[in-house]
């Protein structure tokens, strides 16, 4: 457990470098990451994507800032809360989304090689625990490292 734990912060940034490099079209990471987040939830307001991404609000708010600029993503009345809009995708963000989910699993495809079912099934279930372990710490101030 701990060579995982030593693993998975630089796995995580090189794959993430990675992707921005060849999969986002010119968009940040962050950005991407709202609008996958958008793709599979549905409209959501800043703070819930902040606390679903264990990342501050003020830093989602700016990446959601990026994503209107571009048009990717839009601000819709929210019923429950008058003061916290939904965000949600446009027809250009659902697009943009749609393809680069698309050119990541292929990118990411050439890891499995001989990985079976198995092997992937596992490797979810112990992060999913050290994710659990976790869970109680406060990232509301969090920002994505450098």
């Amino acid at each position: 457990m701990d060579q995982i734990a030593v693993d998975v912060g630089p796995l995580y940034r090189r794959v993430q470098r990675k992707i921005e490099l060849e999969a986002t079209q010119g968009l940040s990471v962050g950005v991407r990451a709202v609008l996958d987040l958008l793709r599979e939830r549905g409209p959501m307001t800043v703070p819930q994507m902040g606390r679903a991404q264990s990342l501050s609000r003020q830093f989602v708010q700016r990446v959601v800032n990026d994503a209107v600029a571009r048009k990717l993503v839009e601000s819709i009345p929210n019923p429950a809360h008058r003061r916290s809009s939904l965000i949600r995708l446009t027809h250009d963000g659902h697009a943009a989304i749609t393809a680069i989910a698309a050119h990541e699993h292929a990118l990411l495809r050439q890891a499995v090689g001989d990985l079976t079912d198995t092997d992937v099934a596992a490797c979810v279930r112990v992060l999913g625990r050290m994710v659990a372990l976790f869970d109680d710490v406060d990232v509301s101030n969090a920002e994505p490292p450098c």
